[in-house]
């Protein structure tokens, strides 16, 4: 194995020892110190919260339509570009991966009904 310059690990084969989910959060935390005019992540970040609001409504509503009459492979891409922004949006806030996962592994075992309705 080796690392990257962000610091993730690649194994011998050349493929991310890294789960993808983790590689691109480090990726994305990376870019809080880049520069603007290279890094569309930093552009983001600098926008702020209605910036990224709109974009993550924005790619949410073209998954939507790609779910309903397009191919896989446009659905993919398009839950790949929601992904990203969702990503971005928890960077802004300092919102890490791991609190998301830790949120979502509270939901197993839970009807998604009953976990619903338990919400303040």
């Amino acid at each position: 194995r080796r690392l990257e310059r962000d610091g993730s690990r690649v194994d011998a084969a050349g493929a991310g020892a890294e789960p993808t989910l983790l590689r691109l959060a480090r990726t994305l935390q990376a870019r809080k110190a880049s520069d603007a005019r290279k890094s569309y992540t930093k552009t983001l970040l600098e926008a702020g919260p209605a910036k990224v609001d709109a974009k993550l409504r924005e790619e949410a509503a073209e998954l939507g339509r790609a779910l309903i009459d397009e191919s896989d492979a446009r659905v993919a891409s398009e839950a790949g570009d929601l992904t990203y922004h969702m990503l971005v949006g928890l960077v802004l806030r300092g919102v890490s991966l791991r609190q998301l996962l830790t949120e979502l592994s509270k939901r197993f075992g839970r009807s998604g009904h009953e976990e619903k309705s338990s919400r303040p």
